[in-house]
């Protein structure tokens, strides 16, 4: 028997249709539109029904407000830091929802927090102007360390050492002995806030830059500048990152002026520019086995440079602005984190997107990779840090 919307005698194929008649009829049931499968919200408004992809291996979810700063130690491949806007820093481990310490003691926003080279210690500093030291084995507070009272807006260890400097809005460069707690010199020379700077991977310098548009690079021992850059040939706005080739030798720098220059350690000379970007530089790093670096833009652009000839690899194009990038230990790979909450993979020979992340909800703020290259740690103005696997990638 079949059952057809068609008039009597208009088969398809020529034959009679058969239709059902009352007496046909056994039982007739009441459907209540209550007993519909429910439609999808995103079908009401025309979508497709999908729900969000979360490629993430695990979600730590302790803050309660934007994630700002992240570190994963050097020596344990699962001790992860992370500090925000709710004026709070934590320590975590991946895969781990028990036992996350809470760095407690700070009244505002923990904008930066890091691991010392041998993984003993880990700091974190705020815009209250403190910096606290906890001990990463026992987890207690080894000491407060203390400038003008002025927000820190970054915090280096030494490559080799337990020394700390921090860059601060009070237009210094602070720096203590972590250990003692005691502050050794503070360098001052700077006419605004000191937004970026670095040990010198050799540990015999210390190169910061600043929003008055200056590169500074210091005498640790002495706290006097060696040399100041700025003028013509270098930026006309202030600086927002920096990165230190493993020589010692070059320091790259970018700024909110959609530059990027190279500046010669020992000279303190402009020996080159990167023009490639049209908007804010947000992000500056240097590959540990190339003679490379990757620049991010608020621009949407991700670029890759051949520091030797001063020229560019490739363009890796995002949907909106780069806000972080780490390379992946000494491999070719690059990841950058976006304004729209994607973390991507890309190959920094071909300039291809070997892959891309999603799960966060919000602002990608900061990327940290675990010291086996196993994993990603993405931090997100969504409130969640999410580990992404990137084994493959190493």
């Amino acid at each position: 028997m079949s059952i057809s919307g068609e008039l009597p005698g208009e088969g398809s194929d020529g034959e009679e249709e058969v239709f059902i008649n009352e007496e046909d009829i056994i039982h007739e049931i009441t459907i209540d539109d209550e007993d519909l499968p429910d439609r999808d919200d995103d079908d009401e408004d025309g979508g497709d029904g999908m729900e969000d992809v979360d490629d993430s291996t695990y979600i730590f979810q302790g803050h309660k407000d934007e994630v700002f700063t992240v570190a994963c130690s050097p020596t344990d491949t699962s001790l992860v830091a992370s500090g925000g806007k709710d004026d709070r820093g934590f320590l975590w481990r991946i895969g781990s929802a028990e036992g996350a310490l809470e760095l407690t003691g700070h009244s505002d926003t923990v904008s930066t927090v890091a691991f010392s080279s041998d993984g003993n210690l880990l700091a974190s500093g705020s815009f209250d102007g403190q910096i606290n030291v906890w001990n990463t084995a026992t987890r207690a507070l080894q000491g407060t360390l203390e400038g003008s009272g002025s927000g820190f807006e970054w915090l280096k260890w030494h490559p080799r050492g337990h020394l700390i400097i921090a860059g601060s809005e009070d237009c210094n460069v602070w720096m203590w002995n972590a250990d003692h707690s005691t502050i050794l010199n503070t360098f001052a020379g700077h006419s605004s806030t000191v937004t970026c700077g670095d040990f010198t991977p050799d540990g015999k310098l210390v190169c910061t830059g600043s929003d008055d548009a200056t590169l500074r690079i210091w005498d640790p021992r002495s706290a006097q500048s060696r040399h100041v850059v700025r003028g013509h040939g270098y930026h006309t706005d202030g600086l927002t990152c920096l990165s230190i080739t493993l020589d010692s030798q070059t320091v790259v720098s970018g700024s909110k002026d959609n530059s990027v220059h190279i500046v010669n350690v020992n000279s303190g000379q402009v020996v080159g520019s990167l023009v490639g970007h049209t908007n804010s530089i947000e992000c500056v790093g240097i590959s540990s086995s190339y003679g490379w670096a990757a620049t991010g833009s608020m621009d949407q652009k991700l670029i890759i440079w051949d520091l030797a000839h001063q020229s560019s690899r490739c363009v890796c194009e995002h949907d909106e602005g780069v806000t972080s990038l780490a390379w992946l230990g000494s491999s070719r790979y690059v990841a950058s984190g976006c304004i729209d909450g994607k973390v991507r993979i890309w190959d920094s020979l071909s300039g291809d997107c070997a892959r891309a992340f999603s799960g966060h909800a919000d602002v990608v703020q900061s990327l940290a990779i675990a010291a086996d290259g196993n994993a990603l740690v993405s931090v997100s103005t969504d409130g969640s840090a999410r580990v992404f696997d990137i084994s493959m990638f190493k």
